[in-house]
């Protein structure tokens, strides 16, 4: 679809900078409150002289303080595109100077010179949405339960005895009420999941394969969008940041293939524990890292391999929505 209005958006915790582009190629600033109200008696003023059926809402991803904005635009079917930060800095040339009304311009000049790539918002399972939410509170509850241990651990014998016990009982009450916290939060995504047929079912498949525990499942499932987002496995490697890449130019620049440094750090360690705990199981992985290791290839090379191979295998199962059957073996290459 060509749009005939694009706007980009510069997002703070406080305001919103907009730059409108008409179809003539004419650029207006606007800044509005971070509120949803704000936001929607700016775009019932705008109606009235564009057709926001045809208009493209193109921002920068900040995480949760895009929430607003994104709550109105799936309201009102307003095509709304988050775009990652590094893509929009990378296609923007050079700088010279920044503030927020200059941002919102180059977002929105971006939006409209790509608005071919645009990956439009839609509305998610409510029960995705629930999970995704309760996953990143649990995420929070864990960093500091494991602050509050390592300052036990690393305070013992290098302070007062009984200033160390007396802190020591403090921080054991806090690393037990986080533990119980942690503990809720995993009763309700459990709940939630059995209740949700499509869900449960895929974290049944993903917890099939060898190496795939329950957290990776979960984080996968939340990545892909209940595998909505991905068409395959190999783009979700490259998202992972497991899919290696040549580095190459003309005849004189070569290098091994590698892993980019642009991945999701936190999916890419728990598909390297998974991996680590496949190769430590009795079957095809440990048989393939055992052969390629015999080989003389490097084992974290080999690792890697393993990852990739775990995320084709969730990809194939999901699509054939089968369980991996420990029968059913094929020699890995």
């Amino acid at each position: 679809m060509q749009f005939e209005t694009v706007i980009g958006i510069d997002v703070s915790k406080l305001s919103l900078d907009l730059a409108l582009i008409s179809r003539d190629g004419e650029v207006e600033s606007f800044k509005v409150e971070n509120k949803p109200l704000s936001i929607k008696r700016f775009f019932r003023k705008i109606s009235k002289t564009f057709d926001m059926s045809k208009a493209l809402i193109c921002a920068e991803h900040t995480g949760h303080y895009g929430y607003p904005l994104r709550k109105v635009c799936l309201e009102h079917n307003i095509a709304l595109w988050l775009e990652g930060g590094a893509k929009i800095k990378q296609r923007s040339g050079v700088t010279r100077y920044k503030n927020d009304r200059v941002d919102a311009i180059r977002i929105a000049d971006y939006a409209k010179r790509h608005q071919d790539k645009a990956k439009i918002q839609t509305v998610e399972d409510t029960t995705l949405e629930a999970i995704r939410s309760l996953s990143s509170e649990r995420e929070l509850f864990i960093k500091e339960r494991a602050k509050y241990k390592t300052h036990i651990k690393d305070l013992k014998g290098f302070m007062d005895e009984e200033l160390y016990k007396a802190r020591s009982r403090r921080l054991k009450k806090q690393v037990e009420s986080l533990s119980k916290l942690i503990k809720d939060i995993d009763q309700q995504i459990k709940t939630l999941l059995e209740a949700n047929e499509t869900l449960s079912e895929q974290k049944a498949i993903l917890t099939s394969i060898d190496g795939i525990g329950e957290q990776v499942a979960l984080h996968t499932i939340i990545a892909t969008g209940a595998f909505t987002k991905f068409g395959s496995g190999r783009k979700f490697a490259c998202h992972v940041g497991v899919a290696p890449f040549a580095f190459e130019s003309g005849t004189s620049q070569k290098s091994r293939r590698k892993v980019s440094y642009r991945a999701n750090i936190h999916l890419k360690t728990l598909f390297h524990m998974a991996a680590l705990s496949a190769v430590k199981m009795k079957g095809e992985f440990r048989d393939y890292f055992e052969r390629k290791v015999a080989e003389g290839k490097n084992k974290m090379t080999v690792i890697n391999a393993v990852r990739a191979k775990l995320i084709n295998r969730i990809f194939a199962l999901i699509r054939d929505n089968r369980k991996h059957e420990i029968n059913y073996n094929l020699p890995l290459a």
